[in-house]
């Protein structure tokens, strides 16, 4: 039987802004996490992930506001993902939502909590 619920940024019920650049992707498996990971790894693109869960109250605030920055930073990855949809890879994420921020393949920055202003200006950092 085929499971047809909706997953990753689809999956979260809410009404999200355009992506104009291509540059917003989703994790909706441990698999496409562990895919996601990798490229960012052997990328030089910066990236964001924002790990978040669909019953975050505070998770479904920022989420539009971080798939509207992805038009702003159009030169930086952005990734959301599920804690709930990759279970296995996303353990060591503790308090939702958390972002973590990439250069050069390695992890450099990491943010707990929302904060549009406070993610704005990490993503410029970053970027």
């Amino acid at each position: 039987m085929e499971d047809n619920t909706k997953k990753g940024l689809d999956g979260t019920g809410l009404e999200l802004p355009v992506n104009l650049h291509g540059n917003l992707k989703s994790a909706s498996s441990d698999q496409s996490h562990l895919q996601i990971l990798h490229d960012i790894k052997s990328s030089n693109t910066p990236a964001v992930i924002n790990y978040g869960a669909s019953w975050c109250r505070v998770c479904s605030q920022i989420l539009p506001a971080f798939c509207q920055l992805s038009n702003n930073f159009p030169k930086l990855s952005f990734v959301y993902a599920d804690i709930d949809e990759c279970p296995e890879t996303t353990q060591h994420i503790r308090y939702t939502p958390t972002f973590h921020f990439y250069r050069d393949g390695e992890r450099v920055d990491e943010m707990f909590g929302a904060g549009e202003e406070r993610l704005h200006d990490r993503l410029w950092l970053h970027s």
